[in-house]
């Protein structure tokens, strides 16, 4: 089972084997001629969804998701809440994670230590030139924003592909007014890395592999790649901070 779901995105995986788990309890009770009641159901498809996701090698995080989905779904209804409720939820999720079903990296917000010690990080000022720093996946513009203010001698540029957060992002840049910084709605892989000094990235577990090759054969010597939280596998990195916020950051510094 785990080599038939390898190439599958996760969300996938676990619908399908939600519907899995439904269809084997329900056949187990029509065949038991047994009756239960629809949380007792719910809770046996959840416990039966988490050993299949267990099975097909989804991450840890997943089987709490599994086991609580169907339970959590019953108890919701049970609460009559009205549809439109609903509705509004998925879309208000849909447009802040438009791109997290395919790319499996969800929007995390750095935080303000993260910020300050991203200054640290940046080139020496040099009288008439400009370094240029690129965030990957800028979510709201938090990164962007703060390093335009604290360091003006700089140019900042992000890309994000999730239409409420850029929108966010762009207004923000707007109303301060920022000149040395703007965003794109645009796909980091179809993003050229070599044009940066600074490329900043803050993203998942899923892509850092794919991302690190991009970043080698992309990167000039002498620039750095920053990655917030998210180590590359098999590849340490030449500094690590901790700006010991609330988030437990750990920034790992690579220098190209």
């Amino acid at each position: 089972m785990h080599t038939l779901f390898t190439k599958l995105p996760p969300a996938v995986t676990a619908l399908l084997l939600q519907a899995a788990a439904f269809a084997g309890v329900l056949l187990f009770t029509r065949a038991a001629t047994m009756q239960f009641s629809p949380l007792l159901f719910a809770l046996l498809c959840g416990a039966l969804a988490a050993i299949f996701s267990r099975v097909a090698g989804l991450a840890r995080w997943w089987l709490f998701i599994q086991f609580l989905f169907a339970p959590a779904l019953v108890l919701v209804l049970a609460l009559n809440i009205p549809s439109g409720f609903f509705l509004a939820a998925f879309l208000i999720m849909l447009v802040v994670y438009w791109s997290t079903f395919r790319t499996q990296v969800p929007l995390y917000l750095s935080s303000s230590k993260v910020w300050q010690t991203l200054e640290t990080l940046l080139p020496e000022p040099q009288p008439e030139k400009n370094f240029t720093f690129m965030d990957l996946g800028s979510g709201i513009g938090g990164v962007l924003t703060h390093l335009a203010k604290a360091r003006p001698d700089g140019r900042y540029y992000g890309v994000e592909t999730a239409p409420l957060p850029f929108l966010l992002s762009r207004l923000r840049i707007r109303l301060s007014g920022y000149r040395n910084c703007q965003v794109k709605w645009r796909s980091l892989w179809s993003c050229d890395l070599a044009p940066y000094d600074v490329v900043f990235a803050y993203l998942s577990p899923v892509p850092m592999d794919q991302l690190w090759h991009k970043v080698k054969s992309e990167m000039r010597p002498g620039t750095l790649f920053i990655s917030n939280t998210f180590a590359v596998p098999d590849h340490p990195p030449q500094d690590i901070i901790t700006p010991d916020d609330l988030h437990h950051s750990t920034l790992y510094v690579w220098r190209m």
